[in-house]
This record gives structure tokens, C-alpha cells and sequence, in this order.
């Protein structure tokens, strides 16, 4: 079989496998070398940098994995910016797994302070007023941020003193920042349907009555409505990827917004058909909404984005 035979439905059960590998391991580390060794990190990124040097089709199934057993790991981030730093030694660190990457989607270099979503990442990929910078965060100062999520806190890290590894051009950034909608919009709508998937299951084997839970109506219509709002989802991803019926680029900012919207309210619901077991910290679910709220808080500016664009459309 040769790369033009490939398919991207065939690297969501690889995808799977390294994923369920890389968390049972406690150290970062290791979680990225593992990744790495499947090809994940470096699915998108150039041969020459020890990629697959594959379109983003193929890295829609793995961050879908990554976000349905709840990875807490910047993969989504770490494909784009082992693809975007292309024929570079950070490209290739980052494709192999020797470096950890994540993106500031708030703030620019012109700030005293930026917040990122995984401060145990090396580098962050930050704004700036010619495009984006990748800076190392090592050793800068930071004040962690835990009201979202106190197993893995947003960070707020101190630019002045962020020694510059790499520069995009304002092209590149734009590029780069499309792909992440369609990939983070994907990481979320996979941690909706990890979610629902959990609930079926439970719904079909929790008894109640002599009946189990799913044989209810009510209960019915809810999951019902769960999988139409997932598969709405994932259906504006796929519609992203390709071109208008003008031959243009459609906007990827409605699918992210809609994604995360669709996600939190198929992962609440799923938290509250678990009845009292859903609010407890044993649940792994809570652990999907905490990942789905810092994207929502990352992106808080897009619905306004959406609507403003919309406004000038017609």
C-alpha cells in the first residue's frame, strides 16, 4: 500500500490504539513520545521532518480520538505547529515528540501576560503584529488558573522576557488558524460522542422497574437529540474542508463555535442522565466538559465574530 492509498477513516483505530497507550502513562513525556511513535504527532507534518507529510482529512480522525477518551494532551496544537514549522529543527522536535506545543488563541506579544490552555507544554505559539511567534515558556514566570479545570489549569505565562524560537507571517498565522478551528472543533465534537457513547451504554444496562433506562421515552428522545446535535457537528467539520460552490474557502469560525456549543450541551446532559453518579468526581465525564469549557473560554469572541460576519453577508 502506498500514502496515495491511504484513507483517513483507517487512522482513527490506530489513532485509538497510541491514544489508549499514551494515557497510561503519568509522565508528559512519555505521552508524547508515544504519540510521536505512532506517526500522531507528525501526521500532518513534512517527510523531511520526519512526518507523514498528510493533508488535514487524515488528522480529523485523530484529534476526534484524542477528545473522545479524553486526552489531556495539546495534540490538535501540536499537528498544526509541527506542520506549519515546516523544514525547521522546531518542526522536527515537535513531529517527534521531543518538544511539546501549544497555542495562545487570546492576547498578543504586546501583552504583559498570555494565557494558554497547557502550560506544561515547551513552547507556545503566540500573536503578534506581523503574524505569530513561537516562543519558549520554560523557566517564565506564571500564575496557574484552576477555576476551569484544577487537574490540568489554564496558565497565564509573562512574555517580557520570551526568548523568540520562530516566526510566521501574518499568511501563515491565518492558515494556521483556520486548521485549528476544524481541528479543535473535531477534539470537541469527539469528547461529545465519548460522552454519549458512555451514556447509551449505561442507559441500556441500568434496570429500573424490571425495565432498563433506555426503554423510557423521555430518555429516549434526549440521547436522540445527543446524536443530532453530534452528527450536526460533525457534519459542518466535513463541509469545512471543502471549498463553496464558488471554489472558495468556507468559513471554519461557525463549525468551532457550533461544535463547542453542541458538545457542552450533549456532555451536560450526559453528566445528568448518570443521575447522582454524575456529579462525582469518579465519573470520567466532568473531565470532557472541563476540556470543552477552555476551548469555549478560548474562543469566547466567536459568536460575536459569527454574527458580525453574517450581518455584513446579506
Amino acid at each position: 500500500m502506498t500514502m496515495e492509498d491511504l484513507q483517513p477513516e483507517e487512522f482513527a483505530q490506530a489513532a485509538d490504539a497510541a491514544i489508549t497507550d499514551a494515557l497510561s502513562h503519568q509522565d508528559l513525556r512519555k505521552t508524547a513520545e508515544t504519540l510521536a511513535q505512532a506517526g500522531l504527532c507528525g501526521v500532518m507534518a513534512a517527510e523531511a521532518d520526519g512526518g507523514l507529510g498528510l493533508d488535514i482529512s487524515f488528522a480529523l480522525p485523530i484529534v476526534h480520538a484524542a477528545g473522545r477518551l479524553r486526552l489531556p494532551f495539546p495534540l490538535p496544537e501540536q499537528i498544526l505547529l509541527g506542520h506549519t514549522l515546516a523544514n525547521s529543527a522546531e518542526g522536527q522536535a515537535l513531529a517527534a515528540g521531543e518538544r511539546i506545543g501549544t497555542i495562545a488563541w487570546q492576547g498578543t506579544m504586546n501583552d504583559a501576560w498570555i494565557r494558554i490552555d497547557h502550560g506544561n507544554a515547551d513552547w507556545a505559539l503566540v500573536a503578534d503584529d506581523n503574524g505569530a511567534v513561537l516562543i519558549d515558556i520554560e523557566g517564565l514566570s506564571r500564575e496557574e488558573q484552576a477555576t476551569l479545570d484544577p487537574d490540568h489549569p489554564q496558565t497565564w505565562i509573562a512574555t517580557q522576557d520570551a526568548r523568540v524560537l520562530a516566526r510566521l507571517d501574518s499568511e501563515s498565522w491565518s492558515v494556521l488558524q483556520r486548521q485549528a478551528h476544524i481541528l479543535l472543533a473535531e477534539f470537541a465534537n469527539g469528547a461529545a460522542e465519548g460522552a454519549l457513547q458512555e451514556t447509551a451504554n449505561y442507559m441500556a444496562t441500568r434496570v429500573q422497574f424490571g425495565r432498563p433506562l433506555s426503554a423510557k421515552q423521555a430518555v429516549r428522545h434526549l440521547l436522540a437529540r445527543m446524536r443530532l446535535l453530534q452528527e450536526v457537528s460533525s457534519a459542518a467539520v466535513r463541509r469545512t474542508i471543502h471549498s463553496d460552490e464558488f471554489g472558495q474557502a468556507r468559513d471554519t469560525r461557525p463549525a468551532l463555535a457550533g461544535a463547542i456549543a453542541n458538545a457542552v450541551f450533549v456532555i451536560e446532559k450526559a453528566i445528568h442522565l448518570h443521575g447522582g453518579m454524575g456529579f462525582t468526581w469518579e465519573l470520567p465525564l466532568h473531565r470532557a466538559l472541563r476540556a470543552v469549557r477552555k476551548l469555549s473560554a478560548a474562543f469566547d469572541s466567536l459568536a460575536q465574530e459569527n454574527g458580525r460576519a453574517y450581518i455584513q453577508s446579506v
